[in-house]
Order: structure tokens, then sequence, then C-alpha cells
């Protein structure tokens, strides 16, 4: 029964994003930026300034390999997690309406071409040089 309860019951896996990579921050309709502690297809676990409130309905912009997209989400938990003299953060749990591929954003590296043997281009074409002479002189009448 211990087993049971220990088991993770995540609709799906959660990663932790790299802080260069765009899925660390994602912004909120209202403006306002999260930074994101962990993500997965269905949701996202982000912590900022804006105060979230459970049950509430937020629109998330996200920029994943699918590009950048607005996706209707809903706040299922949130508490306070830092209170300082000058501002509060909060952190929340965010479901998305819709599963959205959040695999890490990358750009692949292309491979080396392999060298050919064949002349690149064209030669330019053979062209004569003429002279033109130029009389300094203006002409008399």
């Amino acid at each position: 029964m211990l087993n049971e309860a220990m088991s993770d019951r995540r609709r799906s896996p959660r990663r932790t994003p790299a802080s260069d990579e765009p899925l660390s921050q994602v912004r909120l309709r209202a403006g306002r930026q999260l930074e994101v502690i962990n993500v997965s297809d269905t949701g996202l676990l982000a912590e900022g300034e804006m105060r979230l409130l459970p049950g509430t309905h937020v629109d998330v912009h996200l920029v994943t390999a699918e590009g950048r997209l607005l996706i209707r989400s809903r706040v299922v938990r949130a508490f306070v997690c830092r209170v300082s003299w000058n501002r509060i953060d909060y952190r929340g749990a965010i479901v998305f309406e819709r599963p959205v591929s959040t695999d890490a954003v990358g750009y692949p590296i292309p491979e080396a071409a392999e060298p050919s043997n064949a002349p690149s281009g064209k030669p330019y074409p053979d062209r004569t040089v003429t002279s033109h002479t130029f009389n300094a002189e203006p002409s008399s009448p």
C-alpha cells in the first residue's frame, strides 16, 4: 500500500528546462513573466510575481518546437513561495487545456558536405579590352 502511495501519478513525465531554453520563461496574456520550474506536455509548474489563484483560467504564451503558442490553461494549485519587504512571489501548477509538445527546442547542426571534385562556378567571360582616347583640349570652330 505504501508503494502505491509513493508511485508517480502524473499524466506525463516532467523535465526541468535549461536556463537558456525558450521554455524556461513563459508569459501570461496579462503580460506577467513566470519562471518555469518544470514542464510536461500537459502543464507546468512556475513561479513569479503574478498572483495565481486556483481555479482561474489563464492564457499562457509558450515557445515550443511547434513555434509560438497561446494556450488556454487553468491554475490547479498555487501558494506563496517567497515574501520580501517589496515583493510576494507565487508558485503555481498550471494545466493546459490541450497537450502541447514541450520537448527541448534545439537547432540541428548540419552535417558536413562531402567535398566534390567538380569546379565550382563558371569562369568570367573572355573580354577584349578596348582603349578610348579622350581629347582634353576643346576643339576650335
